[in-house]
């Protein structure tokens, strides 16, 4: 029999996620801040909270994909959502915080019996939508194997396990988008000077991305820039996930220019002026 899942944080990417669980036979029991983003659910048989905690239940899954490090904070601090949720209990984390708030998270849940298991997402709402999302986790290990079948049914294509320290799986997710943020710069600053220089952007992207960057980033980024469908700066995740990743690389006294460098454009930041 599949456990009931509470679910919190309905926004462009958990509403997809929720959604395949839902088809995947789980009772849900969601909440967002803004309450009408949790109808569509609702409509397909989801039970709607009032506040967090009412999600949880005892020894249950509760599951989060909330923007930043404060709002995951403000939701496990909330109220009595640590008391609910109690031994045997495990917090699924899927939103990209800092490690720090990973390993300051899973003291905190620790201290109340219960269990916190990040599993960050990467993977656009297309992606969440076709089943096609990449998801490292970290946490202890009986709680991976127990929320497995979970992250599979919210369109896992592939499951990547490092192993049971908290802020380990984040860490993996802020490389992740420190790299896909850099490549999509690159892609923006390369096809605006083939257009400048008479170059089709379309074709050089259709060729480019078929021959030596077949990556699926620089496809998708690609196809997305050279039809100026997108660009990085009409999103606010580059800014706030470069400047985790930059946060991070500081606490550990690792240099990281190039990611310094890409913080400043994206903040509109021009150090040779100051």
């Amino acid at each position: 029999m599949k456990e009931n899942i509470g679910f919190i944080g309905l926004g462009l990417l958990g509403l997809p996620v929720a959604a395949n669980l839902l088809q995947a036979g789980y009772a849900l029991t969601v909440y967002n801040r803004t309450a009408a983003k949790a109808e569509p659910l609702v409509a397909q048989g989801a039970l709607h909270a009032t506040r967090p905690a009412d999600v949880v239940t005892a020894g249950g899954i509760v599951v989060t994909l909330v923007w930043d490090d404060d709002a995951l904070e403000g939701v496990v601090r909330s109220e009595d959502f640590l008391e609910r949720l109690g031994p045997c209990g495990i917090h699924v984390s899927m939103s990209t915080v800092s490690p720090d708030t990973g390993r300051k998270l899973a003291d905190l849940h620790a201290r109340h019996g219960s269990v916190y298991v990040e599993a960050p997402v990467f993977g656009r709402p297309e992606a969440a939508a076709a089943k096609q999302l990449w998801i490292p986790v970290a946490g202890p290990q009986e709680a991976k194997e127990r929320v497995r079948p979970v992250l599979e049914a919210m369109g896992a294509r592939g499951i990547f396990d490092f192993g049971e320290e908290a802020g380990t799986a984040v860490l993996v997710k802020l490389i992740g988008n420190f790299l896909i943020v850099s490549a999509a710069r690159s892609l923006e600053e390369a096809l605006g000077m083939a257009e400048r220089g008479g170059v089709d952007p379309q074709a050089a992207v259709n060729m480019l991305t078929s021959t030596l960057f077949s990556a699926p980033i620089y496809q998708t980024y690609g196809k997305m820039i050279a039809e100026k469908t997108a660009t990085i700066s009409q999103s606010k995740i580059p800014q706030k996930d470069v400047g985790l990743f930059l946060a991070a690389a500081q606490n550990a006294q690792f240099p990281a220019p190039l990611a310094s460098q890409l913080l400043d454009m994206l903040e509109g930041v021009d150090r040779s002026r100051q």
